[in-house]
């Protein structure tokens, strides 16, 4: 299945909860959360741009996802004010049967081995879907 068709069914502004886990060992962090969802550049990509907080602060971030017609690989750009401060992530991955579209990318963490993150957007029908963000170390 085409992400672009996937996310195209999602168009629209959202609200929504953010959870957010810095450890087991710690209680969740929640904030309400906004998301508006595009398509973008003649429609040749899906943009998400979301808000949420942390601590009272608010933070946003943007993804930028295309796929190219008749590949399976979803390619994307990542970034979000407190995951990523002053950078962006690229990041490939694949979209599912069921809808599902799920990426990855990584990042330095000296002086060990590179980390990562996957990002999976799950449409749950046409008025849910859940945005999953899993750091990987």
């Amino acid at each position: 299945m085409s992400a672009l068709a996937v996310l195209t069914g999602l168009v629209g502004n959202w609200q929504g909860s953010n959870h957010l886990w810095l450890s087991p060992e710690e209680p969740v962090r929640k904030s309400e959360s906004v998301a508006k969802i595009r398509t973008t550049a003649k429609e040749q990509f899906n943009e998400i741009q979301y808000s949420w907080a942390y601590e009272g602060k608010p933070q946003e971030g943007r993804l930028i996802l295309g796929q190219a017609t008749g590949q399976d690989v979803v390619k994307a750009v990542w970034f979000d004010t407190w995951h990523m401060c002053e950078e962006f992530m690229v990041c490939e991955g694949s979209a599912e049967d069921d809808g599902t579209v799920s990426f990855r990318g990584t990042y330095a963490a000296p002086p060990g081995p590179d980390w990562g993150w996957q990002i999976t957007i799950e449409p749950k029908g046409e008025d849910v879907f859940r945005f999953l963000m899993y750091n990987i170390t």
